[in-house]
């Protein structure tokens, strides 16, 4: 399904895609610090997910 409506519409989400390409908002530095802190905390869970998934399996 999801293969067939890009074959279908590839030059249509090319088009999005090249037209998004590059953010326009501008953040001031504590967003910037927000989402970082934000992503090392998903990177976090992540880990600690897989470490959680891993001593469960053994």
């Amino acid at each position: 399904m999801i293969r067939s409506f890009l074959k279908n519409n590839y030059a249509k989400v090319r088009e999005i895609n090249k037209k998004y390409e590059t953010p326009n908002v501008e953040m001031s530095p504590w967003v910037k610090f927000s989402l970082l802190l934000l992503r090392l905390y998903l990177i976090f869970l992540v880990v600690l997910l897989g470490y959680k998934f891993i001593t469960l399996v053994r």
